[in-house]
Parts: structure tokens; sequence; C-alpha cells
């Protein structure tokens, strides 16, 4: 049998062949041989690249007996993301890791219809490289949807790049929002624990799902505009894709600006990731990054916008004076 490519070669067209060891799911069985991600790998099982015993199979569940010839074609490397000079907002940067302030309308990576003028385009003007194994999204440990604003944490080195996600694994760092909603939350406080999955129908849209992946968002209330909309701030247990949008729309109070789950218009949603606290993963210092809120979010807050500024800083600090964090950036 020939040698099996291990690790780097999702980055090399061509073939490897494994033979299966015991019984058990197809991708779990190939993450175990090559050591890559039992979801990439999964992703290559659907579209059609791996094949046992030389038939094709696109059920990443597909239980095998063992001793099958597993055969998986991979795809040619990405182009890595040009590096294009773009304005950003850092509230903090070292050797390890930057976290910025992203702007919204800007994209985080590429994907499909935005190969440029992404967060990590820039960030690769600016630093010149970053570690992961995905080329498309070197650095990225978590993301934020295009038209919400606020802070992200993107690493620097590798080493930082694996203690920030066991740091989102283990519920440590401390993501923290602020929104308008269409309507008041009824509870105004609360904790909603509900899985969320693709939409069985709405592809391109999640929901709450009993097939879904675990999440739990707490909320409060804190103020009530004159239209009726509500001024919320949320903290995050889980990074689920729209977590907030989706468990806000299951609550009958979707973000104002979110027309993908039913919310009233606006000229984006509004919704702003304006703390986020975490050790550092190379010296432990426990850290506190604030960021104003975004002049247009300012504008929809209208008369509330001090106090939102005064109980998103509250909010935050308490996580801080617990942790004993260094406070950086933000004038809330």
């Amino acid at each position: 049998m020939p040698e099996a490519k291990v690790g780097a070669a999702i980055a090399d067209e061509g073939e490897s062949v494994f033979q299966s060891r015991s019984g058990g799911r197809l991708d779990k069985e190939l993450a175990d041989l090559s050591g890559l991600a039992r979801h990439r790998l999964a992703q290559l099982i659907r579209a059609g690249m791996v094949q046992v015993d030389g038939r094709v199979v696109t059920k990443p569940a597909r239980l095998l007996a063992g001793g099958e010839q597993l055969t998986v074609t991979w795809p040619s490397a990405p182009a890595l993301p040009a590096p294009e000079a773009m304005a950003l907002t850092v509230v903090y940067q070292d050797a390890h890791l930057v976290v910025v302030d992203k702007a919204a309308g800007m994209v985080v990576h590429p994907a499909a219809g935005h190969s440029s003028r992404t967060l990590v385009n820039a960030l690769l003007a600016r630093l010149g490289t970053l570690p992961g194994a995905d080329p498309s999204r070197p650095g990225i440990v978590h993301r934020l949807d295009k038209d919400t604003s606020g802070l992200l944490v993107v690493a620097r080195s590798e080493e930082a790049r694996l203690g920030l996600i066991r740091q989102l694994a283990d519920h440590t760092m401390s993501r923290r929002y602020l929104a308008i909603t269409s309507r008041a939350p009824d509870p105004p406080f609360g904790t909603v624990a509900a899985p969320i999955g693709r939409h069985p129908v709405h592809r391109q849209r999640m929901a709450v799902t009993p097939a879904g992946r675990p999440a739990v968002t707490h909320y409060r209330t804190i103020g009530q505009l004159k239209g009726g909309q509500a001024v919320v701030l949320f903290r995050l247990e889980t990074g689920r894709t729209h977590q907030i949008r989706v468990h806000m729309q299951a609550l009958g109070c979707p973000l104002l600006g979110d027309r993908t789950y039913g919310g009233r218009p606006a000229a984006r949603q509004m919704l702003h990731a304006y703390a986020l606290g975490f050790r550092h993963p190379i010296s432990g210092t426990a850290m506190l990054c604030l960021a104003d809120l975004p002049p247009d979010l300012r504008l929809a807050l209208a008369d509330q916008a001090e106090m939102a500024d005064r109980e998103a800083r509250r909010d935050a600090e308490r996580w801080a004076d617990d942790a004993d964090a260094t406070v950086v950036g933000g004038h809330l």
C-alpha cells in the first residue's frame, strides 16, 4: 500500500490511501488515521472525494467493518489571501496576538463571494504572516458576522492560536455584546439554552433545532427605545454561527436590522461586540479589551446611548474585577 500522506496532505493535490483499523464512522476513522480535523474530512466525504474499497462514499457517518481500503483525493491547495492595505482599528497588539475592532460591513476571512477586502487581507498587509492550518483563515480563532461590529482576537503565533482555541472551548473567554432588538424580550433577562444547527429548509440560515449543537446565550435588557425596541446586553458561553441572532428570533424579538431572522428594517443588524476578556495565552495575564459603540449604533440608540455606554462598561468590568484583568482600549 502506498505510504499515506499525513498532516500536510490537505495542501497537496493527489491521493492518500489508508487501511481502516476497526469499525466505526468513516469520518472519525480517517481523522484518526490522517491526523486531520474530522469536520474537514467530513466536507471531503460529502464532496465525493473519498472512496471505500474503490467506491465513492458521500456519508461521513458510513460505518466501517475494519480492513477496508480508504482512498482520499485531496483538492488543490487554495491560494493564500493577498495582503491588502486597509484601515483597521487595532485595540491591542504584541508578538503573539492582535485584537481588532472590526467595522460593520467587513467580512472576517475570504469565502465564496468575498475573495478580497476581508479582515484577513488587511491583517496580512499589516503583520506579514499569520499561523494556522487553513490558508484561507490564518490566525482566525473566532468570527463575527459581516454586519456585526466589534472585537476579535487574532493569533500571531501558533502557540497563541492553540491557547486561544482552548479558552473558547472551555468557555473561559468572555465575549460580550450590545444589541437593539426589534421588540423587548420577555422575560427581560435570562438564559437561552437551545441547540443551533442548519435550517432544515433554508440552508443559508441557522435555526433552533434538536439536531443542532449546544448553544447558551445569557441576556439582560437595560433599556427601551421610543419605538418599542429594546437595548440588550449579551454574554456568550458558546460560539455557534448566528447564535445571538437565532436565539433572539426564537424569543420573538429579532435584532433590529436583521432581515435574515425577521428583524425590523435598519441599515444593518444592530449588534456590537463591545468587550472581550481572556488570559493572554503566553503570559497568562488577564486582559479585558473594550470597543466603543460605533456611530451608527449610537445614532440608533438616540437618548439611550450614554446609558448603554455606562451599563456596558459596568457589565464588562465585573468580569475584569473577578479576573483582576488589565483593561485595554475603549472609552465606554
